[in-house]
């Protein structure tokens, strides 16, 4: 080779090393994360907080502002470290590490000590371009790699009687009980989020686990909480804080489909107090509203059929003097003689799809369009809310209801977009809605929300979803309680179903309500409510008061109303659970796994759950049951709640359930307040508690209490008292009173019970109190 040759070769090397160096992919560093692109992706990492990590992508050199409808924090200063892994990049901060593969988009997130929580797929994510209703935009697919054995939970509200999500597939849908979000938590302490509304593909198998939906960008959120209790407080940091409810919504709720006039409920209400059954809610259902030609065309028009209901605010006014609260329902559809539906139609703010009832002509609002929401407001406010004052919402249909559909619904326009690219953020938009105009005008009045749907975010606005209309069967019952559990594992603490399931149809031609079978599956159902954040009785062909099934004396009737007054003697248990919720990202209804993550057993047991920190629940979901198998986790030993029977944790209990029994078993170190006995939540004060101590390890409990419904707790006005067990030196310290609120107990009694292990409550002079009066100073007793 001559040495001109030599030389053309040697130049023509460098200009390709330039060239490579030239291609080679460039990470940024931004102030808080990190910038580049792969795969034809641009990709950004940005620490909203030592815990949560946003993951934004998008096809490149093709950006895209998102405002999240479910997302409320904003990136907060945190300190990140920056450094090299090979090829790799890393980013730091003082909880997670996530490293990026600047060639593949692959990204792995790890904890502090550098173990691995979870991979971002290598090349995983994809844009796919379509035509979405005339306009372009993608279907979106992000892949994540999960350790073969690593359980998780989440998803939503579904009706197929798992816990664990591994290896499932669902088509993510809001409809009539199916409730989804694409998030999901692993037993390993973080929760990803992948914040899209459109209606979603969730898969895992053996070889990835991935969201496919409609969207600009593949936006989600990393979120390391080390544990479950952590997780959701991130989840809630994230996307906004569980306010307190009233303490009258913790009492328990009467409905049924429906009342058909101001008369009737107010009958209903009456028989509760003339029979001492405890009752703080009556519910009013559809149908209270004129109706035009006897159709169902002015559907929902929020206003009050002149014949049915003559005086509504004396109707209400009847029910606050009979110390209740009226709950009343207002529908996201319209029919086309009201005139909210003649508004919204001018205004071009109607989706124009079949929505509940068929053959009305009734269409849904568009949720999405801000103005939309006011003018939705404008109406209830004028012909309900201020007009009579009722106390909070059933908000019916939230999905909504679609009937006669057609594949081009999907493709009709809302204000953000396509209505199969945000349909399952409805919900949470019609929620918002209602709850920030209440606020607005009336903020000495906690809201209260029943609704049918949900997402992550509605959290923030005072909603109770319930599993919808659920058949009368055991086969429902036994599947309402996973699917509780997951729901409230997206940090969505208020959840309930309807007491007895919605659809009873079946058990005409047996008896109705008198049939033996129907019978015990309500009771065994409403045992279940007895332990849901919501106690709700309601349902469709058979009325479900409770003298529809017997007389006092009888077992049904019986049966029941012990669990209803067993709910009231709770409140004060329940109410600071409420406050730990709020305050502390709390939980009401814990799996297993929250509390015992250390033994595996717990990963997969979805049919109990722990009610607040203390009392672990196992509902009855099999007719004739005379006995019910109860895993007592290992990590704490357990005292059966009705007999004080004391058992080793890690075992399996086979528990006696006569029909009115459910398994219940308190944690050791579990220390409960137990209340008075009362017809509605407020008619006695919390002066003569029963303070239960169940040793076998050392507890701690805060009894919570305030002004009961309005918001003067986020101004500091409430007070706790703390109680600790020593367990080795069998003391209870009662610490000094903290914080004050209007109406506040000066004194009080507590009637201090510490169960005695050795021997069962049904032994004679067992576990004798001792009765203390308390002036807000703190106390010492010893046992």
């Amino acid at each position: 080779m001559t040495f001109h040759n030599r030389t053309m070769l040697m130049f023509a090397i460098a200009l390709l090393m330039v060239s490579a160096r030239g291609s080679a992919q460039v990470v940024q560093q931004t102030k808080q994360g990190l910038k580049f692109s792969a795969q034809k992706l641009d990709i950004q990492i940005e620490f909203y907080s030592n815990n949560i990590i946003r993951i934004f992508k998008t096809p490149a050199g093709i950006p895209y502002t998102k405002k999240s409808l479910s997302v409320v924090k904003t990136a907060q200063p945190t300190v990140v470290t920056f450094s090299k892994k090979g090829k790799n990049s890393l980013v730091k901060s003082s909880e997670v590490q996530v490293e990026v593969n600047p060639e593949t988009g692959g990204i792995i997130f790890y904890d502090s000590s550098g173990n691995l929580l979870l991979k971002d797929k290598d090349y995983g994510t994809q844009f796919s371009l379509v035509e979405d209703a005339g306009t372009n935009l993608y279907k979106v697919r992000n892949g994540f790699l999960l350790d073969k054995k690593e359980a998780i939970y989440g998803i939503g509200q579904v009706l197929d009687n798992k816990f664990n999500r591994r290896n499932s597939s669902h088509h993510m849908q809001n409809e009539n009980m199916s409730t989804y979000s694409p998030y999901f938590q692993s037993i390993k302490g973080y929760a990803v989020f992948w914040d899209n509304y459109s209606i979603s593909e969730f898969k895992d198998n053996p070889q990835e686990l991935s969201f496919e939906g409609l969207g600009h960008c593949s936006d989600y959120y990393f979120m390391y909480g080390k544990h479950a209790d952590g997780v959701i407080s991130q989840v809630r940091d994230l996307t906004g804080k569980a306010p307190m409810l009233p303490l009258w919504a913790y009492g328990f709720f009467q409905s049924k489909e429906r009342y058909h006039t101001q008369d009737e409920s107010l009958s209903v209400l009456k028989k509760y107090r003339e029979l001492k059954v405890p009752l703080d809610v009556v519910i009013q259902d559809w149908r209270y509203w004129p109706e035009y030609n006897k159709s169902d065309s002015a559907w929902n028009s929020q206003l009050f059929d002149a014949e049915r209901f003559p005086d509504p605010k004396k109707w209400v006014n009847e029910i606050h003097q009979l110390n209740a609260k009226l709950l009343i329902v207002t529908w996201p559809g319209f029919g086309p003689k009201t005139e909210q539906r003649k508004e919204f139609d001018s205004k071009k703010m109607i989706i124009n799809f079949d929505t509940w009832p068929p053959n009305s002509g009734a269409r849904p609002y568009d949720v999405f369009n801000p103005e939309a929401l006011d003018i939705y407001w404008r109406y209830l406010n004028k012909g309900i809310f201020s007009y009579i004052g009722n106390d909070g919402w059933w908000l019916d249909s939230t999905e909504p209801d679609h009937i006669n559909i057609k594949k081009t619904d999907f493709n009709l326009p809302t204000y953000l977009g396509s209505y199969g690219s945000v349909k399952n953020a409805y919900s949470l938009m019609h929620n918002k809605g209602i709850a920030t105009h209440q606020r607005a005008v009336n903020d000495n009045k906690r809201g209260v929300i029943l609704t049918r749907s949900g997402f992550i975010g509605q959290q923030r606005y005072g909603s109770n979803t319930w599993s919808g209309d659920v058949g009368s069967t055991w086969d429902m019952l036994e599947k309402q309680i996973p699917a509780a559990l997951n729901y409230t594992l997206m940090g969505i603490p208020n959840w309930n179903s309807d007491i007895g399931g919605f659809f009873a149809g079946r058990w005409k031609d047996g008896g109705g309500n008198k049939n033996p079978e129907f019978q015990e599956l309500y009771v065994r159902w409403m045992q279940f409510g007895t332990f849901s954040p919501m106690m709700r009785s309601h349902g469709t062909d058979l009325p479900r008061e409770i003298w529809n099934f017997g007389d006092r004396g009888t077992w049904c009737f019986d049966a029941q109303e012990k669990f209803i007054n067993l709910r009231y003697k709770l409140l004060p248990y329940i109410y600071s659970t409420s406050w730990d919720v709020s305050h502390n990202d709390g939980t009401f209804m814990r799996p297993l796994m929250m509390d015992f993550a250390k033994d595996a057993k717990t990963h997969e047991i979805g049919n109990e759950y722990l009610f607040g920190r203390s009392i672990l629940v196992a509902p009855v979901t099999k007719y004739k049951a005379k006995t019910w198998p109860v895993y007592l986790p290992e990590g704490s030993n357990w005292y059966n709640f009705w007999t004080n029977e004391y058992l080793q944790g890690g075992q399996v209990a086979i528990t006696e359930t006569p029909i009115d029994i459910v398994p219940l078993f308190v944690k050791s170190g579990s220390i409960i307040p137990f209340g008075p006995k009362v017809q509605y939540s407020t008619e006695k004060r919390w002066d003569n508690l029963e303070i239960r101590v169940y040793p076998g390890t050392d507890g701690e409990f805060v009894l919570y209490e305030d002004e009961n419904d309005n918001y003067n707790y986020e101004k500091g006005k409430y007070s706790t008292i703390t109680f600790k067990w020593d367990d080795r030196l069998k003391t209870l310290h009662i610490q000094a009173r903290e914080g004050n609120f209007s109406g506040m107990l000066t004194t009080r009694k507590f009637n201090i019970n510490v169960i005695n292990p050795n021997q069962k409550l049904k032994d004679k002079h067992v576990n004798p109190t001792k009765e203390i009066s308390y002036n807000g100073k703190k106390i010492e007793l010893k046992f």
